[in-house]
């Protein structure tokens, strides 16, 4: 094997093992951001808890929840973000194409999600309550929007069409609401 296979070789396996590692802490971070938000919906319905239960359950929850967001979903956000600039500095031609752009948007998005999830939280730490809990329910959908979009842009590339894709965005937030209010029936029935 030449020198310059080997340096090819070498680059290509750098490639994958980074790619490998921004995949990895996605899918914690998104991980974080789908357990999360369950998490507060327990929080917002403890408050409705007669004590001693709301105090023994808030404090676990409130555990639960720094517990998630200090040590999975707030460095997994830091590795996955460096470990995708690494990635575009491995492959500068990406910053060229739409779809990329379209993928930095929707990063834009999911941080700006978890900035506000972080502000959810604290509001909660300090008992400040102003979500209701089929509210934060909904709220928690908005990270699968993301995270579908940003996968079959990852994965389809300029292969799909912006009408299709945004039309396909639109049925599958639609689908999200229907199976929401399917869910909300189904619980107010079952606590009746």
């Amino acid at each position: 094997m030449s020198k310059l296979q080997i340096v090819i070789l070498s680059s290509r396996m750098t490639y994958l093992y980074i790619k490998s590692l921004h995949l990895i802490f996605v899918i914690t971070w998104f991980a974080g951001l789908f357990y999360i938000p369950r998490l507060l919906v327990y929080q917002i319905e403890a408050h409705n808890k007669p004590e001693p239960d709301k105090s023994i359950l808030l404090n676990q929850l409130k555990l639960m929840t720094k517990r998630l967001w200090t040590i999975i979903t707030w460095p997994s956000a830091i590795l996955a973000t460096l470990f995708a600039i690494w990635l575009l500095i491995l492959q500068p031609a990406w910053l060229q194409q739409s779809w990329m752009h379209v993928k930095l948007a929707f990063v834009v998005l999911l941080i700006i999600y978890h900035l506000k999830t972080g502000f959810i939280i604290s509001e909660l730490d300090r008992n400040v309550v102003k979500w209701t809990s089929n509210g934060m329910r909904l709220y928690n959908e908005g990270a699968t929007l993301i995270l579908f979009s940003v996968v079959f842009l990852v994965i389809l590339k300029s292969a799909l069409s912006w009408i299709t894709g945004v039309i396909g965005l639109i049925v599958f937030a639609l689908i999200l609401m229907i199976l929401f209010k399917i869910y909300k029936r189904y619980r107010s029935r079952q606590s009746e």
